[in-house]
């Protein structure tokens, strides 16, 4: 940092032997005592007088006027010195001013016209300290352009339309950079704890970059900040000038040296020379940047040869760091506001999901699995509802959150939000294995009984804060005493932030503090609500439950009860037509034969309704049971109604060993190859059966196929396919049959747990699938 103040000492170094200090510590505070604000000495690029306000008497005289106006300091100690140097109506117009100067410094260009041969000088005067001070600097080249309303406006309208704060930095930066021409400047903020860093910088293209960079804050001592919120700009024409000390030292009657902190030529502490040559800076300027009050950072100017500045141009740059701190709260609510808005929209969004669905889970991961991602800035979030964990982004495992959850549930209050950057420091033990996600937490407790959260989660900071040389001084050893050196070496280093994540910013709490309150009293309602449908749930179940009992009860014992009269009409039909059928005409052999007929498919479907309650009121009969084998025992039933269609079936591979019920998995396989063959009009039938490896979603599941080449079903008719006693065609095509296989087939596989559904299309065949749970 070149910042004039850094490491400060008044001309003589500070003397550690003095009895008042020898038994303090040497550190970094010492710096904070050194009386920078009274030197003693100037910078010699010019020379400096203090008058008395009232007569006008010098005061005080800098040393080298000898060297820069051929005037030797001590005559100009007498109580004719001011005329020695300007003419009556000059000295007259001083004394005009001298009732009304404060501390802002008034510019006056005049000639020495009392010495022979001298340029014009700028006179710079200001009183402060009971003192009249006049600041003798040569005229600079002219500043054509650099003044004029143009510029200004334009330099205005650039800081004022810059979008951001990093970018009205740049701004800055790049305008000092060109009207002032120094070899790099800088933007330099100051963080909370008064370490500061380069946030945007203009220089040289080939010199390297210094964004990024952190400074200590015990770089600038406490007495340095105070005098930079009273003085804005401090500037060195070049760091090897010899300082030129004040005729006398000490004020008369005063007894210490007169306070120079308005004083542009003040000297600067060797200290501080060091420190800026081992750099490699000849020249430097530093302009403070101030918001309501305290010192937000300066814009750093560095030059690597000698450079003289003049007055007006570094009056320039004042102008541009008070303008820039007028506008700093400015641009920084706009940076908020820009990130309020946007938490606020997607806050928003959020609540409106939540209002929209019933279920919290559905709601926050299913419909948008990364809002919870947007709405604060983090890793990863997660949430702990109904006893299931969900998580999105980079989060801790599943066992890990469950922890957490279990200790905010022991240590933190049930009403309020849990935010920290720091889980470390509140829970050593567990939080060391969530350093690379869980460092921060906000936690957000919605129902603490049943261990429900909303967290989100920032890790450690994976950036490293790159720091400018060490956190310590050099101690030497003097003829005087001890006493502080600056850094010899400005090589980087690294210092890693550790278990430590970006805190969360008070918008972000009280966004969070919302949401918690929505979840709450949504909680509250959805619970409300799912104990009113449990109870009706649990009383429909019981209904239904019972209903089913009735309704099984009443097909069996109605089917059954039924077989036997209807057995005895087919038979007295039969009986009927053996024994009379010679008495009867064609019309009456008719009517016998259709009631044969109709009290056989009478039969079947009295028997089909028997066999479906049997299915819901039998318990399976589950062990392992190889299908390989099941399927060829079917097949060999089915042996002369394949021969006779001319079917051939085929298996890819075997089948495997599963648990379930033998009977009712035979009979699956069985009712649905005899559709393949019913229902096929080829000459030559193929059917397959085998195991779907791809199972789509039912990795828990056995899924089987069966598949024919036959006549197909229209996809219209696949939701009804299933349904008991639901034909497609009329009752003498393909064989007849009940319409009953495929509903008790169905039902079959759902009592083991599993689904049954087809794939088809008309005239392109039949793809039975139904699933079997792998560990029944």
């Amino acid at each position: 940092m070149d910042q004039q103040g850094l490491n400060q000492r008044p001309q003589q170094a500070l003397p550690l032997s003095d009895e008042s200090l020898r038994n303090q510590p040497i550190n970094l505070t010492n710096c904070d005592r050194e009386p920078i604000h009274i030197p003693g000495a100037i910078q010699p690029y010019g020379f400096l007088l203090c008058l008395d306000p009232a007569t006008l008497a010098v005061v005080h005289v800098s040393a080298n006027t000898d060297a820069l106006i051929g005037i030797a300091a001590p005559t100009l100690l007498a109580a004719d010195g001011l005329a020695r140097l300007l003419t009556e109506a000059q000295i007259a117009k001083i004394r005009e001013m001298a009732p009304i100067l404060g501390t802002t410094p008034y510019l006056l260009g005049l000639p020495l016209e009392q010495v022979p041969g001298q340029p014009s000088y700028k006179l710079i005067l200001h009183r402060f300290d009971e003192l009249l001070w006049i600041e003798f600097e040569p005229i600079a080249p002219s500043m054509s352009g650099l003044l004029d309303l143009a510029f200004l406006n334009e330099a205005m309208s650039g800081l004022l339309n810059a979008p951001t704060m990093l970018a009205f930095s740049q701004y800055a930066a790049d305008l000092v950079w060109n009207i002032t021409g120094f070899d790099r400047v800088s933007v330099y903020r100051f963080a909370p704890d008064e370490s500061g860093e380069v946030v945007a910088e203009a220089r040289r293209p080939d010199l390297s970059t210094w964004l990024g960079l952190h400074y200590p804050a015990t770089d600038i001592p406490q007495q340095a900040r105070a005098m930079y919120l009273r003085n804005w700009l401090r500037f060195i024409a070049d760091v090897n000038y010899q300082p030129a000390p004040l005729l006398p030292v000490e004020t008369p009657g005063v007894g210490r040296p007169p306070d120079m902190t308005h004083a542009s030529l003040r000297s600067v502490s060797p200290i501080h020379l060091e420190y800026l040559r081992n750099m490699g800076v000849k020249a430097s300027m530093s302009i403070s940047l101030v918001l309501e009050g305290r010192l937000w950072g300066m814009i750093l100017c560095h030059h690597y040869t000698p450079r003289l500045v003049g007055y007006e141009l570094r009056d320039l740059c004042q102008f541009i760091g008070k303008t820039f701190s007028a506008l700093l709260r400015t641009k920084e609510q706009h940076d908020d506001a820009d990130y309020q808005l946007r938490i606020r929209s997607t806050q928003a969004r959020l609540l409106e999901l939540v209002n929209l669905h019933d279920s919290l889970t559905e709601a926050l991961h299913r419909q948008h699995p990364t809002l919870l991602l947007e709405v604060l800035a983090c890793g990863g979030a997660a949430t702990c509802f109904n006893g299931l964990v969900t998580t999105v982004g980079s989060t801790p495992t599943e066992t890990q959150i469950r922890e957490l959850v279990g200790w905010l549930e022991e240590n933190t209050s049930a009403d309020e939000i849990f935010v920290t950057d720091s889980y470390a420091a509140l829970n050593p033990t567990a939080a060391e294995a969530l350093r690379e996600t869980a460092s921060g937490i906000l936690a957000l407790p919605v129902n603490r009984e049943s261990g429900e959260y909303v967290l989100w989660f920032r890790p450690e900071k994976a950036l490293t804060v790159t720091w400018v040389g060490k956190h310590e001084k050099v101690v030497r050893q003097t003829d005087g005493g001890l006493f502080l050196s600056p850094r010899q070496s400005f090589e980087t280093w690294k210092e890693a932030v550790e278990r430590t994540a970006e805190p969360w910013k008070d918008i972000e709490q009280t966004v969070a503090t919302e949401i918690r309150r929505h979840l709450v009293e949504m909680r509250a309602r959805e619970f409300n609500t799912m104990q009113e449908h449990a109870a009706s749930l649990s009383r429909l179940n019981t209904e239904l439950g019972r209903s089913n009992e009735e309704l099984d009860a009443f097909a069996y014992v109605a089917s059954h009860d039924l077989k036997e009269p209807l057995r005895g009409i087919h038979n007295y039909a039969l009986f009927l037509l053996e024994d009379y059928g010679e008495l009867l005409d064609d019309e009456g052999v008719s009517k016998l034969k259709t009631l044969v007929r109709l009290s056989h498919r009478m039969e079947g479907l009295i028997e089909a309704l028997l066999q479906l309650s049997r299915v819901g009121r039998q318990d399976l009969q589950v062990q392992e049971i190889d299908l390989q084998q099941v399927l060829e025992e079917v097949l060999d039933t089915l042996h002369p109604r394949l021969t006779e269609t001319h079917a051939t079936v085929t298996i890819p591979v075997p089948l495997p060993v599963v648990r379930g019920d033998w009977v009712r998995l035979r009979e699956v396989f069985q009712n649905l190859i005899t559709n393949a063959m019913r229902y096929n009009d080829r000459p030559e039938k193929h059917v397959e059966i085998g195991l779907k490896k791809d199972a789509h979603g039912r990795s828990n599941f056995y899924v089987f196929y069966v598949k024919d080449d036959g006549i197909g079903i229209d996809p219209k008719h696949h939701a009804n396919i299933f349904k008991i006693f639901k034909r497609l065609h009329a009752q003498e095509k393909y064989g007849g049959g009940t319409g009953a296989g495929l509903t008790i087939a169905k039902r079959m596989v759902e009592k083991h747990g599993g689904e049954m559904w087809l794939e088809s299309a008309l005239g392109h065949g039949t793809t039975f699938f139904f699933s079997i749970p792998r560990n029944l």
